[in-house]
């Protein structure tokens, strides 16, 4: 078997225009690679800014919490509803509860409460179509 000459292949200088495409070659990648990579880093920036992770939220006037009772206390109300009706279900997000309530005549609502505001602010009527 003829083995290959690898002499005849071993790096000879290229001809001037060849490797002045080469070094061209060169620097476009480098600045491309280099604009690649700020361009990441803004992505990666963008999307620490605008995650939650340093943000320390302040809560809005007018929007608080229900206040937590001191050690040994409660809090107590009233939430009026109509004569004769059942509390199906409930619940509570934020300073709201919803309470799901069958009424006297057998039909359905869905009354709103607000805690800051110690009022009924809304009723919606349950009904099928």
């Amino acid at each position: 078997m003829a083995s290959p000459n690898l002499h005849d292949e071993d790096e000879k200088p290229l001809d001037p225009a060849v490797e002045k495409v080469r070094r061209k070659l060169v620097r476009f990648v480098a600045i491309n690679l280099g604009l690649l990579f700020i361009a990441l880093m803004a992505v990666l920036g963008a999307v620490v800014y605008k995650s939650d992770i340093f943000r320390s939220e302040t809560p809005v006037a007018g929007n608080t919490l229900v206040p937590s009772p001191a050690e040994g206390a409660f809090l107590s109300g009233e939430i009026a509803l109509p004569a004769g009706a059942k509390v199906v279900s409930q619940s509570l997000s934020g300073n709201r509860i919803s309470i799901e309530v069958e009424l006297a005549d057998g039909s359905r609502a869905i009354f709103l409460y607000d805690f800051a505001a110690h009022r009924m602010i809304g009723r919606f009527a349950v009904t099928q179509q």
